[in-house]
């Protein structure tokens, strides 16, 4: 079934470019454009979550799986809902059919080689490197492991790759923005660069001399002149590199990237973040740091700092505990799923609030936990 709307989506981004190119003349084409662009994305967020679900089962196997439960959040930061995905699939597809059938009537030319049209390239949400360490609770186990990685393993090469696996909510980003604050005394050169989906090499080569250089390359420059620029920047130089949220699974295009960044000196490190075990086992030979959810005790320590903050006492009541417990329950210790209810629950001063929106939240269990007190 996703092999299917692959497929469909694949034959349709064919022919992209030739219709981006009649959108200028034609209104016609423009609003099939329009059209095509809403299911595309709907298309995009529903694969991007089925990986995420595959990926959260296989960091659970062993565990007893009695449902299928797949979550995300709203823009509007409302409680979790889940998806079914087998009927939310076909409607996609028959959605994606019907518009494709609709483009018989422009005549649009299939290209070779797809390039990237300006409504294809989704916007994620940005992140940088900044981090205050009293935004991590716990993470202890996490922290020490990667910090031992980045300063203490012996690597056969000078630039070791340390791949953070995790599905979204986890807190890859904030652990690596740990890191990179951490050890910074520890290198000549920090750079981080927010990947994304679109991995584009000239545009990850250009942001990581921005960062190095504190200014942007000059925007003539082909791209032999800004890889010599970038090996210029770090050859000799001990660096850490952040890539954060890469989604890139061709192995030639990440390998394009990685030659360019191997003349760093003994020590170097690129720290890579990504939903995808695919992904950290096509940048690096080692074992990737995969993260699983907060213990109980740290779970719950994210939770009541941000559901009772609004509180004027010093302790809230045992009934509002109880509940809030009850309901932490049902977050299977994600950091995301946790502040989300508890940045809701924080605003809603009664009891009978608290426990209707216990009843609504959905329950993501079996629990992606670690092992806590």
């Amino acid at each position: 079934m996703i092999e299917d709307l692959k497929n469909t989506i694949s034959t349709i981004k064919a022919v992209l470019l030739d219709a981006e190119e009649q959108s200028m003349t034609s209104n016609l084409v423009k609003n099939w454009l329009e059209k095509l662009k809403d299911a595309l994305y709907d298309a995009d967020d529903l694969l991007d979550d089925f990986s995420t679900e595959a990926l959260r089962k296989d960091l659970l196997s062993g565990n007893k799986l009695t449902k299928e439960v797949r979550l995300f959040f709203s823009t509007s930061n409302q409680l979790v809902y889940g998806l079914k995905m087998g009927r939310q699939i076909k409607a996609i597809k028959a959605r994606l059919t019907s518009i494709g059938s609709e483009a018989k009537m422009f005549n649009l030319v299939e290209r070779d080689r797809l390039v990237e049209t300006s409504f294809m390239s989704k916007k994620r949400q940005r992140t940088h490197s900044f981090a205050h360490k009293d935004e991590i609770i716990g993470r202890e186990d996490d922290k020490a492991a990667l910090l031992k990685l980045i300063l203490e393993f012996q690597s056969e090469e000078n630039v070791c790759i340390i791949p953070i696996v995790g599905f979204g909510g986890l807190g890859k980003t904030a652990l690596a923005q740990f890191v990179y604050e951490t050890v910074k005394d520890h290198f000549e050169l920090r750079i981080w660069v927010c990947v994304s989906n679109i991995f584009d090499l000239k545009t990850i080569v250009e942001n990581i001399i921005k960062s190095v250089a504190n200014h942007a390359p000059d925007q003539n420059l082909e791209m032999d002149q800004l890889q010599k620029q970038l090996r210029d920047e770090i050859r000799g130089k001990k660096y850490l590199l952040v890539l954060d949220d890469i989604w890139n699974e061709e192995w030639e295009q990440w390998v394009s990237l990685k030659k360019l960044l191997m003349g760093g000196a003994k020590g170097s490190r690129i720290i890579v973040t990504t939903r995808s075990l695919k992904v950290a086992k096509i940048t690096s030979k080692c074992q990737p740091h995969v993260l699983k959810g907060l213990s109980d005790d740290d779970a719950w320590s994210l939770f009541k700092e941000i559901a009772f903050e609004q509180i004027s006492t010093d302790s809230p009541s045992s009934e509002f505990v109880e509940i809030g417990k009850q309901i932490l329950e049902r977050c299977g210790g994600v950091p995301l799923v946790i502040r989300t209810i508890a940045g809701t629950l924080s605003f809603k001063n009664s009891k009978n609030d608290w426990l209707s929106d216990k009843s609504r939240t959905p329950n993501f269990a079996p629990k992606a936990r670690s092992k806590g007190k």
